[in-house]
C-alpha cells in the first residue's frame, strides 16, 4: 500500500540531507579557500615578473647599447606601455573569460613569452654590433626597439592579471574596494620584489639568460597549479611540455652567449654583476675586452712594458709641473683600475715603494686581472668601490689622480663634472695632477672638449695629448700654474730608450699636445648630458660616412 511517511521518518531525511548540504557547502567553501589563496600567489608572482623581466631586459641590453638614462627612459617607458595595454585588455577580457582555465592560461602563454627573449634578442643584438660598426645608426637604435618590443607579449600579458585577478575574486560590489586594494597592494609588492631579485641573487649567481629562464619556469609553475586545480589536464600537459623544454634550454644554453672578439685565442668568458668579460690572447700580448667587444680596457705583454695606447699617457702627466722628477711621484690614485695595467707601469716606471690604490668597481674583473694580467703588485691596494664614492669618502692625498672608468660608449656623468673634479682637486698633494682618459670618434673632440672645459673650470692649467693607437685623448690638469713649455724640457732630461723618454717623445711627434682654455658648458651633477654628445658624435659620425666624406 503506498501513502505517505511517517513524522519521524520525514524528520530524519530532511536531517541527512541538511547534513549533505553542509558537508558539499564545506568542502567547496575549503576549494574557494584554496583557489583564492593560489590567486593571491598568482598575482604576487605576477608582479615579480613583470618587474623582473624589465630589470634583465635592461642587463641584456647594456652590453650593447650602456645603460644611460636614454636606454633606461626607453625601457621603462616601452615597459608601463605594455603594462597599460595589458591592463585595458585585462578588464576587457574579465568581463568576457570569467575562468581560472583562462586566467592560469595567461600564465602559460607569458612564461612563453619569457623564455623566447633571450633566444631571440642575442642574434638582434649582435646585428646591432654589426650596425654600428658600419655607423649604421638607424639599424643600430632599431635593434634597440627590437629587442625591447620582444617584451610586448609576456609584460601585456602579466599586465592583464590584475584585471583578472579582480574579476575572479570578486563576490559582491560591497567588496570591491577592500578586493581591488589588497590585489594591486600585492601585486606592487611583487614589483618590489622583482626590482631587487634579479640584481641581488639571480643574475650574479645565475647569469641573464639563466634569469629569464627562472621566471618563465616560475610563470609556468603557477600556471600549471592553476590548471590542475580547475581540473584542465589537456592544458596542464602542455604547459609541463613547456617546463620541461624551458629546464632544457637553461642547461643546453642554447641562446649562446655574446659574440666573441673577432680575433685572437680565448682565455676567459664571463659574466659578473655589472660586464660581460672576455680575455683574449694575441701573439705575446693579452687584452680585457668587456661587454660589446669594441674597446680594450687592459693590456699585457710580459715582453714589453709599453702598449702605446692610454694606459701609457697616465705616467706622463706629472712632466706638465716645472722642473719635474721622477721621484717625485710617490702615489696614485687609479679610478678604473680593470686589469690593472697603469698600476703595474707606475710600479715599473716609478718604484715599487709608489703606493697606488685602485678603485674598480667589479670584483670579477679584479679576479681576471690578478690572473691573466699579473696584477699581482704588493704596493697596489686594490679597492671594489664606485669611484666617485671613493674620493668622497676617502681622506688620502696623491700625486697622481688617473680616471679611466668607461664604459663603452659611454663615460659614468657623475665621473664628468664640476663637482667630481673638485673633489680631485682636494684629494692632490701641492703638485698634483689629475689624468683622464676621454674618448673620442675619429677628429671629433665635442666630448673631449667639454670634460676639458669642465676641468678647466676648477683647475688652472689643462692639457690635452691624442693618443695615436686608439682613438682617445689624454686631458691633464695640474694643481699648480704651469707652463706647455716645461713639458718637452722635462723630456729632453730623461734618459734616453727610458719608458717615460719613449712615451714622452711620441707624445711631442704625434700627440699634437696644447693647452685647453675652456670655452662651451661645464658639466655639473646637476646638468652633464654625457649621453647626448655621445650621441650626437654617433649619429653625425654616420652622417659623414654615409656621406663619403
Amino acid at each position: 500500500m503506498g501513502g505517505r511517511a511517517s513524522a519521524p521518518y520525514r524528520w530524519k531525511r530532511k536531517e541527512r540531507m541538511t547534513a549533505v548540504a553542509t558537508r558539499v557547502e564545506g568542502s567547496e567553501n575549503v576549494r574557494s579557500s584554496r583557489s583564492f589563496a593560489l590567486l593571491y600567489l598568482a598575482v604576487f608572482v605576477g608582479g615579480i615578473s613583470s618587474i623582473g623581466i624589465e630589470i634583465t631586459g635592461s642587463r641584456l641590453i647594456a652590453p650593447y647599447f650602456g645603460n644611460s638614462t636614454i636606454i633606461w627612459a626607453t625601457v621603462i617607458g616601452l615597459t608601463l606601455t605594455y603594462l597599460s595595454i595589458g591592463y585595458y585588455l585585462g578588464g576587457k577580457l574579465a568581463d568576457r573569460y570569467p575562468s581560472e582555465r583562462f586566467f592560469y592560461s595567461i600564465f602559460a602563454g607569458a612564461a612563453a613569452g619569457t623564455a623566447v627573449i633571450p633566444l631571440i634578442a642575442r642574434p638582434i643584438l649582435n646585428a646591432s654590433l654589426d650596425a654600428f660598426a658600419a655607423l649604421n645608426i638607424g639599424a643600430f637604435y632599431g635593434t634597440l626597439l627590437g629587442v625591447i618590443f620582444l617584451f610586448l607579449a609576456p609584460i601585456t600579458l602579466l599586465g592583464c592579471v590584475s584585471p583578472l585577478a579582480l574579476r575572479l575574486r570578486l563576490q559582491g560590489v560591497e567588496q570591491a574596494g577592500g578586493v581591488a586594494g589588497s590585489l594591486y597592494a600585492l601585486s606592487t609588492l611583487g614589483s618590489i620584489a622583482g626590482s631587487f631579485l634579479p640584481v641581488i641573487v639571480l643574475v650574479p649567481y645565475l647569469g641573464t639568460r639563466e634569469t629569464f629562464y627562472a621566471f618563465s619556469v616560475a610563470l609556468a609553475a603557477i600556471a600549471l597549479i592553476g590548471l590542475l586545480s580547475s581540473r584542465a589536464v589537456a592544458y596542464s600537459a602542455a604547459v609541463a611540455v613547456l617546463i620541461a623544454a624551458i629546464i632544457a634550454l637553461s642547461f643546453l644554453g642554447a641562446s649562446g652567449n655574446l659574440r666573441r672578439a673577432e680575433s685572437g685565442q680565448l682565455l676567459y668568458e664571463g659574466e659578473s654583476e655589472y660586464n660581460y668579460i672576455q680575455v683574449i690572447k694575441n701573439g705575446d700580448e693579452v687584452g680585457l675586452v668587456l661587454n660589446e667587444g669594441h674597446a680594450i680596457h687592459s693590456i699585457y705583454n710580459p715582453n714589453n712594458l709599453l702598449t702605446e695606447g692610454p694606459w701609457d699617457y697616465f705616467m706622463m702627466g706629472p712632466f706638465f709641473n716645472k722642473d719635474q722628477q721622477i721621484e717625485d711621484v710617490r702615489s696614485l690614485s687609479l679610478i678604473g683600475l680593470a686589469g690593472g695595467t697603469t698600476a703595474r707601469q707606475f710600479t715599473q716606471v716609478y718604484g715599487p715603494e709608489v703606493r697606488i690604490d685602485g678603485v674598480e668597481i667589479d670584483p670579477q674583473i679584479v679576479e681576471v686581472g690578478r690572473e691573466f694580467f699579473a696584477m699581482n703588485q704588493p704596493n697596489l691596494n686594490v679597492i671594489v668601490e664606485d669611484g666617485r664614492y671613493f674620493l668622497k669618502t676617502t681622506a688620502s692625498t696623491y700625486d697622481v689622480i688617473g680616471v679611466d672608468a668607461y664604459r663603452q660608449p659611454y663615460i659614468p656623468f657623475q665621473l664628468t663634472t664640476k663637482e667630481f673634479f673638485q673633489e680631485s682637486y682636494g684629494h692632490l698633494n701641492e703638485r698634483g695632477v689629475m689624468v683622464l682618459n676621454a674618448g673620442r670618434y675619429g677628429t671629433d673632440y665635442r666630448l673631449v672638449h667639454a670634460i676639458a672645459t669642465t676641468m678647466r673650470a676648477v683647475f688652472p692649467n689643462v692639457y690635452l695629448i691624442d693618443v695615436g693607437r686608439f682613438s682617445n685623448t689624454m686631458i691633464v690638469a695640474t694643481k699648480q700654474p704651469t707652463d706647455i713649455r716645461d713639458y718637452s724640457a722635462n723630456i729632453a732630461r730623461l734618459q734616453p730608450g727610458s719608458p717615460l723618454r719613449t712615451i714622452g717623445d711620441l707624445s711631442i711627434a704625434s700627440g699634437n699636445i696644447r693647452e685647453w682654455n675652456g670655452g662651451g658648458m661645464v658639466f655639473t651633477d646637476n646638468h652633464a648630458p654625457v649621453e647626448l654628445v655621445i650621441d650626437r658624435l654617433i649619429i653625425d659620425a654616420a652622417r659623414l660616412e654615409t656621406e663619403g666624406r
